[in-house]
């Protein structure tokens, strides 16, 4: 080898390295079951719940165009085959199908694991590390607890029953 094909492959390793670096690091995935929305009925608080939670898998990690439509339809089939309800699942997917969008600069936005502005992108091979490893991190994290959420209102309102029946 001589000195400039040397110099040739320092260089770009120093590229491959530095892109390393100052790549973009997906944040730590959480959900609080369907955001804004039910997660069940009164009598099965989290029946969709983890339709919901996979929406948000899908979501968190973002990519194209195509793979949000594909997650919006997931959603809609999961909530229709968990409660018969077409009409519910409808305005499920409507809602996240505008609501979701990648501009809106919202906690829950397509892509939300990433940095605001990313729009719609495919994930680089990088990128799907990250997102492997965050995912093995979260279900090492008791990863079936996800629906066990608190619900303030619905804890309030039992403290407001039960303070009105001790009357």
């Amino acid at each position: 080898m001589n000195c400039l094909s040397i110099n040739k492959y320092c260089l770009l390793i120093i590229i491959f390295l530095s892109l390393q670096v100052s790549a973009e690091q997906i944040s730590d995935f959480k959900s609080d079951g369907c955001s804004h929305f039910p997660d069940g009925t009164l009598q099965h608080k989290n029946l969709w719940c983890d339709c919901c939670i996979a929406h948000d898998l899908a979501y968190w990690q973002g990519g194209s165009q195509l793979q949000k439509k594909a997650a919006d339809q997931a959603l809609r089939i999961c909530v229709v085959n968990k409660t018969g309800n077409q009409l519910l699942a409808d305005a499920m997917y409507y809602g996240v199908t505008i609501g979701g969008l990648p501009i809106y600069p919202i906690w829950y936005r397509w892509g939300f694991g990433w940095s605001y502005g990313r729009g719609f992108k495919s994930l680089s091979v990088s990128e799907k590390i990250q997102v492997r490893i965050k995912l093995q991190a979260y279900k090492n994290a008791d990863a079936d607890k996800h629906c066990e959420f608190e619900y303030p209102l619905i804890n309030e309102i039992k403290q407001s029953i039960d303070t009105l029946l001790l009357k």
